[in-house]
């Protein structure tokens, strides 16, 4: 066996090979790389299928979870006032739920509706008498820009207004309030407005 074929070998591997008694004298040593075989394009696309399915399934799983949150929240209603009688022959009512207020002014043989989301109310003002009080809404979506309904109990007026602007503020933070019953929820409003007028 040639010497300066031995010096040509890296030491570990002679020493390797010399310690596990593999090597024949006849057999040349041939020091292989690893080969990364390229991936195919037919490979490419069934990853790239499977990661859609894949996305497409979690997408559908977030959108029945925002539906079924949604449904939740639009069932319950939070506070419900009227108007007072004689003031008004046929009441008037404001429905405060979780996604929306609606607006129910009566007449004689007609009944009006309006609904507003609460992510589009942009302010919410009382007027106050001796007596009631006024409430009005301002809507960055209706036309009139703002809803009022009249002859409400001032306490109760009050109360919506807290409400709604609570709702508002937890809207615009993000806040699932399904996640709350009612009366916790309205707890957790009546907290934030007491520290919020301190």
């Amino acid at each position: 066996m040639n010497i300066n074929f031995l010096n040509r070998i890296p030491q570990s591997l002679f020493t390797r090979t010399a310690t596990n008694n593999k090597m024949s004298p006849n057999v040349p040593i041939v020091l292989s790389e690893e080969r990364h075989q390229p991936i195919s394009d037919q490979e490419l696309k069934e990853e790239g299928k499977n990661e859609q399915t894949k996305n497409k399934a979690t997408k559908r799983e977030e959108d029945k979870q925002t539906v079924s949150d949604l449904i939740k929240k639009s069932n319950r209603c939070i506070i419900s006032v009227s108007t007072h009688f004689p003031w008004t022959l046929f009441p008037n009512t404001i429905h405060v739920e979780e996604s929306s207020v609606t607006f129910v002014f009566r007449q004689f043989i007609a009944v009006q509706t309006y609904s507003v989301g609460i992510k589009d109310i942009s302010n919410v003002f009382i007027e106050s008498s001796p007596f009631f009080s006024t409430l009005q809404i301002v809507s960055r979506t209706f036309t009139q820009n703002d809803i009022t309904i009249g002859h409400l109990n001032t306490k109760e007026a009050i109360r919506v207004k807290m409400i709604i602007e609570g709702l508002r503020t937890f809207t615009e933070n993000n806040i699932d309030t399904s996640n709350y019953e009612i009366k916790e929820l309205i707890a957790k409003i009546e907290e934030f407005y007491t520290h919020k007028t301190i």
